[in-house]
């Protein structure tokens, strides 16, 4: 069953329309739902011909244990990095601060309360590999600090 994307203009953003992940695209009411959920919003931005994109696109965004602790426990957001340029150079410079280096798919974690990222990278995958933590460990390891160390004031 489509998603969220399936009526989007852009074809990058269509293109996840079909992924098990319930994805929304970045709207005020996406926003605005992660801060009543109290949810970590998931922001993935990439773009039609990113090469890692369209891996991920088919490994972990399509992987059903993966979508749905997605799905119960963050509120993901796809973003298309040619038709929203502005948040792509907001979150791709947080992450060249965070870790030292770019890229596309551009993932982040943001806090729903003040869209500050508190994590971040780039293409991860299912599986361990390429000195990388799997995508679910990763997904598990995020939500359980957003849960017990994130401040007390931003609960």
């Amino acid at each position: 069953m489509p998603n969220r994307l399936a009526h989007s203009q852009s074809l990058y953003l269509r293109k996840h329309a079909d992924n098990p992940i319930d994805w929304w695209a970045w709207t005020d009411e996406a926003i605005a739902t992660a801060r009543r959920d109290n949810k970590p919003i998931f922001l993935s931005i990439g773009y039609s011909s990113c090469h890692w994109c369209t891996v991920m696109e088919g490994e972990a965004f399509s992987d059903l244990a993966i979508a749905e602790y997605m799905n119960a426990n963050f509120l993901p957001i796809k973003v298309d990095r040619e038709e929203r340029p502005d948040i792509d150079s907001i979150y791709m410079q947080a992450l060249q601060l965070m870790v030292g280096q770019g890229g596309w798919p551009l993932n982040v974690f943001l806090a729903p309360d003040d869209l500050i990222p508190f994590y971040g990278g780039t293409y991860f995958p299912v599986e361990p590999r390429y000195g990388r933590p799997g995508f679910l460990q990763v997904l598990q390891t995020i939500r359980r600090f957003y849960d017990l160390e994130k401040p007390k004031s931003n609960r």
